[in-house]
């Protein structure tokens, strides 16, 4: 579906054109309003545009409106459903309240305003809903239930609330970190998570937090690599009056983290005054205010990241050494990405259902051979890189399934990793090998990214890579390079 319109927008569907003329009319001032003439038009509207409100005709040729609207609540049920007829016969109207979950029924004619009216009540409902989905989703992130706070806190601890999010496979290396993460979590220590940028520190430090006894009070996190020593002190401890442009005073995240947890990432980044600021907090749950000459108490939980060996810093004089261990109670290593080649495919279809819905494109998922180049990557940059390959993807999209072909070249042209498919060339990539064992190899790559790019149309493949298609098929045949499974390899130009 397309990004969302400032307005609402508002499918007709209807076979007589003055109708459909009539109805646009009445609703085009206030609603951003798209016309079908049958069914199977309006189908086709709906996989690409995001539909608020439906007003459909009942009888139309072809499929009925009933059947029509049956379809949509099955694939789109958030879309408010609306039915016009010029029949009143009231057991065909309970049929089509009960199979096609209609909102309302309008009788002909109808009244410019009615339609008006009725339109305007169900986006209004239709907004409602989402704000309700959102506000319970929130809710149940949140943990907020009517139990009593013994009680929570103890359910957090016996279920691990939070730990949830944090998605793997059953024999992923992340089960033992999960694991590892939630034995701490019920003690009141600090802990260093280490990996590369992009592993999900941040994510596992706050299921941390809501797994704890500090479960009902306030999380924050704070990324200081890059942040200036004099910003980073004032994010968290705050400043006094005089020290910010306009004279404000400003509370800081040590001080609203008080009896809850706070999160700091890049902790191999911070300046030696603000580690020795950090040792104070950790030692004696105190700090001072930027500008201030008061003691302010704290009793926050402190969780860092570290992208990089602290113990290596340590020893190169780069990091204190007693804040270190100050810090270390805990010390949990978090895979990256490329360690977790079982997981990818899992976090790929979770991303693009996140994406999907927050940009208001549905689709359906990603094929074998998508999930297969993904798997096969090395992914440098972790779930971050993950994530702006799949919304790439989902932008580039025109089918429900995604397929490999929207997946950007340097990753189907990666050689393969530890596991997954296309180990044909293993041997050749771990030996010495000649000359032509390597060329062959490299043309190997190059013709199964083509292939995959140009959705294995040999044609086009041949035609980019300067060959005839006898040609490409006697190379193809010669590497067995196979097309993916369902996939049926085209010789001619679609």
């Amino acid at each position: 579906m397309a990004p969302a319109s400032p307005r609402p927008a508002v499918l007709l569907v209807d076979d007589e054109p003055h109708s459909l003329a009539a109805m646009r009319m009445a609703l085009e001032d206030e609603f951003e309003v798209l016309t079908a003439a049958d069914a199977a038009a309006a189908l086709a509207i709906l996989e690409d545009e995001w539909v608020q409100v439906i007003f459909c005709d009942q009888r139309m040729p072809g499929r009925s409106g009933v059947e029509f609207l049956t379809e949509v609540r099955e694939r789109w049920p958030e879309t408010l459903r609306l039915i016009v007829t010029g029949y009143t016969d009231s057991a065909a109207m309970v049929a089509a309240i009960n199979e096609a979950g209609i909102h309302q029924i309008l009788t002909k004619p109808w009244h410019p305003d009615q339609l008006l009216i009725a339109a305007r009540n169900a986006a209004r409902l239709f907004r409602l809903s989402r704000e309700n989905e959102r506000m319970a989703l929130e809710m149940r992130l949140l943990a907020t239930t009517a139990e009593s706070r013994v009680e929570k806190r103890r359910k957090a601890l016996r279920e691990g609330m939070g730990f949830e999010t944090v998605l793997r496979a059953a024999n992923s290396p992340m089960g033992a970190v999960v694991q590892m993460a939630g034995r701490f979590a019920g003690f009141d220590l600090p802990v260093v998570l280490t990996g590369e940028p992009g592993t999900g520190k941040a994510q596992l430090a706050r299921a941390m937090h809501y797994a704890s006894l500090r479960s009902d009070k306030p999380f924050y996190d704070l990324n200081l690599a890059g942040l200036p020593e004099d910003l980073a002190a004032i994010e968290l401890m705050g400043a006094k009056r005089g020290v910010l442009a306009g004279g404000v005073a400003r509370v800081g995240l040590m001080q609203k983290a008080d009896r809850g947890t706070l999160y700091l990432g890049g902790i191999e980044t911070a300046p030696p005054g603000l580690q020795l600021t950090l040792l104070r907090v950790l030692t004696e749950g105190a700090f001072t205010p930027v500008g201030g000459q008061e003691t302010v108490a704290t009793n926050l939980r402190l969780i860092c990241g570290a992208g990089a060996d602290l113990k290596a810093l340590v020893a190169a004089g780069r990091f204190r050494g007693d804040l270190y261990y100050a810090l270390a109670a805990g010390e949990i290593a978090v895979p990256p990405l490329r360690a977790r080649r079982g997981d990818i495919a899992l976090l790929a279809q979770a991303k693009l259902a996140e994406l999907s819905q927050a940009h208001g494109k549905p689709v359906h998922g990603l094929d074998e051979a998508a999930l297969e180049f993904l798997e096969n990557y090395d992914w440098p940059g972790n779930l971050r890189e993950l994530r702006n390959e799949i919304a790439r993807m989902l932008v580039m999209a025109r089918d429900s399934l995604l397929g490999a072909d929207l997946i950007s070249r340097h990753i189907l042209q990666a050689p393969p990793g530890e596991e997954g498919a296309d180990r044909s060339a293993d041997a050749v990539l771990t030996a010495a090998g000649t000359l032509k064992d390597r060329v062959e190899l490299m043309e190997m790559r190059i013709l199964r990214e083509t292939l995959t790019r140009h959705r294995w149309n040999k044609s086009r493949a041949a035609a980019e890579l300067g060959l005839s298609r006898v040609g490409l098929r006697a190379k193809l045949e010669r590497y067995g390079i196979a097309g993916p499974a369902g996939r049926v390899a085209q010789d001619e130009e679609d």
